[in-house]
């Protein structure tokens, strides 16, 4: 197998650095990024506004900062969605009831995005092996198939 792709943090663009590392590849830049966001925003701001732009609720939206990005490079679960797209991949919720309906077992997938306490990461399997891509680590951590399960549960019980 090539060299592991291990994009490390950089400020707070961890989303980035997550999708990169799950792409394998400098695929998305903060400028891209903050596109996406722009465009869910200004989406989220035409779907408010059919309650009446006079509303008091649409007034209060204008008054918020965007649910997409933030001044520190964090970006929404919806953003990291948006950009997968781009490469026709689909995220599905670990919590989600489709995730429940799937019957997923973590051992056949290919990849999880985590966030733990604020912080995105990709967990992903490169050949046949798992590897936590986490941006924060000095390189990637090796997961054993058997640890995987355990990780992830973890992960979901520690919020």
């Amino acid at each position: 197998m090539e060299s592991i792709f291990h994009e490390k943090q950089e400020g707070s663009l961890c989303a980035q650095h997550c999708l990169n590392n799950l792409l394998q590849g400098e695929y998305f830049s903060p400028v891209e990024l903050s596109s996406i966001a722009h465009q869910l925003d200004e989406e989220e701001r035409m779907r408010m506004a059919e309650g009446g732009v006079t509303s008091e609720d649409y007034r209060t939206f204008l008054q918020q900062p965007s649910g997409n990005m933030d001044d520190s490079g964090f970006f929404s679960i919806q953003v990291i969605s948006n950009a997968l797209k781009v490469w026709g991949l689909e995220l599905i919720l670990f919590n989600s009831p489709e995730y429940q309906r799937l019957r997923i077992d973590p051992i056949n997938e290919r990849s999880f995005i985590c966030n733990y306490k604020e912080h995105w990461f990709t967990v992903r399997k490169l050949g046949k092996q798992w590897f936590n891509l986490n941006s924060l680590l000095t390189g990637p951590e090796l997961i054993s198939d058997t640890y995987l399960a355990l990780f992830l549960a973890q992960l979901q019980q520690e919020g």
